[in-house]
């Protein structure tokens, strides 16, 4: 073939290779019912943005150095990084395919070949050298179409990392509110004893002054050691929270920041709760962004496969030098050249190569390629619905329980108020002792249940944050483990 038509070949290769088979990705729509407002209306949601670090509208210096930890230290975040990572290589693997390949060979021999051995010729050293070049036209976009799947899939990687910063933001967030929370049920346990053990004291006095049975000392005895018996499980549970947020700011439980655990009281807001609207959502939430990059991905797979029906061109080159000296190699007399497949250099690929005999494996892989982008869409239009439904329920438990924190507060204060009353009424002989017991018991409950309840609006308020899928925007880089310092023997 001469350079003339090996480059009128190329010129036409060039042109070609707009073409790509396969479909066209076009991004889902989003259905309209999803972008309007939230359903659950509430006087504490307000419909402004969420902002992209939500957990500092608690102003919270703790909490803040909590998170900001976790998103660098956080074990799931460099896991998720490290899958980033091999996506992205995959991503350059598959780029690496609109280059040509190259092959460079030179060395010397010593023999005879048949052409010596007709002439008489004794056995000498040769010198060769040799280069081949050759690059695959992507008439039918197979390559083109990789790296679009190979693209698809690292930006997928990318924003399932982001949805693993909003878990970890969430989760921790939720176990410092969790500690706080149990902290302040600790104080308010230890009240309602400090409180139940001064009537005990009382009614003991009374008993042995013979005002009040052994009947009456044994009934406050149980109220008493009820009492006592709350405080134990909640000293656990604290503990279990802090160990979780150790865990998750990628530190042994040893290593808990003691501000952390000194903190006695679940973070609030001091304003109405920014949620905005479903558009704003879908557009935030990590995990939708990876459902649709899957999505794309597939789709680009169909185009990978239909273009092994089609044959595959490849240009190559080669020049090669072969003389019984070593400055004969570089001389114009001993050099040979090639454009095309099949060309003078060995190896060299042939031109056009077609397996016909593969024509059913490649429909196959067509039907694989296009199931797999039909679950894709299937998964991607479930994971919208998941997400307006986990926004709609955690915006749904968390007005719920502030009308139910309301109901406790306003309980809370009648039994305080009741409690007052019966021990007035008991002192002045207008009520029994079991009057004034059973008002105690209630007021040490109502003031627990109270606890209870700040403790799950934190935790749903932080739900409500998670679910509306910020916290990853700005996000700091992930710390890398060192690996190479741990795993790897140097020799």
């Amino acid at each position: 073939m001469s350079a003339r038509a090996g480059l009128c070949l190329t010129i036409a290769a060039a042109a070609l290779e707009a073409c790509a088979v396969g479909p066209r990705y076009r991004a889902p729509a989003s259905v309209p019912s999803a972008t309007g407002p939230f359903v659950t209306r509430a006087a504490a949601l307000a419909a402004e943005p969420l902002p992209p670090h939500w957990w500092r509208l608690y102003r919270d210096p703790v909490l803040d150095g909590l998170v900001q930890r976790a998103l660098t230290e956080n074990q799931d975040l460099k896991v998720a990084s490290a899958n980033l990572a091999y996506a992205q290589g995959l991503l350059q693997e598959a780029t690496a395919g609109r280059y040509p390949s190259t092959q460079v060979s030179a060395g010397p021999s010593y023999g005879r070949s048949a052409t010596d051995l007709s002439a008489g010729r004794s056995a000498h050293l040769t010198w060769a050298a040799g280069f081949i070049a050759a690059y695959q036209v992507d008439l039918f976009g197979r390559i083109r179409r990789a790296v679009e799947a190979a693209s698809a899939n690292a930006e997928g990687l990318e924003a399932t990392q982001d949805a693993t910063r909003v878990t970890v933001a969430g989760e921790t967030a939720s176990a410092y509110a969790a500690a706080c929370g149990y902290g302040a049920q600790i104080a308010v346990a230890r009240r309602s004893l400090a409180l139940v053990k001064q009537t005990y004291d009382l009614v003991a006095i009374q008993r042995n002054a013979g005002a009040l049975s052994d009947f009456d000392v044994d009934r406050e005895a149980v109220l008493l050691e009820q009492a006592r018996a709350a405080i134990p499980p909640l000293e656990g549970q604290r503990r279990a929270s802090l160990f979780t947020l150790a865990a998750l700011v990628g530190a042994t439980p040893a290593e808990l920041p003691a501000d952390a655990a000194a903190c006695q009281s679940p973070p609030t807001l001091t304003q109405a709760l920014p949620v905005g609207d479903g558009a704003a959502l879908l557009r935030r939430r990590p995990d939708l962004r990876a459902a649709e990059r899957q999505l794309a991905a597939a789709t680009a797979r169909i185009g990978v496969a239909t273009a092994d029906l089609y044959p595959t061109v490849t240009l190559a080159g080669s020049v090669s030098s072969a003389a019984s000296t070593l400055g004969g190699v570089f001389g114009g007399s001993a050099v040979a050249y090639g454009l095309g497949g099949g060309t003078s250099g060995a190896g060299a690929p042939p031109l056009i190569s077609w397996s016909f005999p593969n024509i059913s494996l490649a429909r196959a892989h067509m039907r694989e390629a296009r199931a797999q982008a039909s679950g894709a869409l299937a998964t991607f239009d479930g994971a919208v619905l998941t997400a307006l439904k986990e926004a709609e329920q955690a915006l749904a438990v968390y007005a719920a329980e502030l009308d139910h924190r309301a109901a406790l507060a306003a309980a809370r204060d009648r039994a305080a108020e009741a409690l007052t009353l019966a021990k007035i009424q008991y002192q002045a002989g207008a009520a029994s002792f079991l009057d004034q017991l059973q008002a105690e018991a209630t007021a040490v409950a109502a003031d627990q249940a109270l606890a209870v309840s700040d403790q799950a609006i934190s935790a749903d308020q932080v739900a409500v944050f998670q679910a509306l899928g910020g916290g990853w925007e700005d996000a700091p880089p992930i710390a890398p483990p060192e690996n190479q310092a741990r795993i790897i023997r140097r020799p």
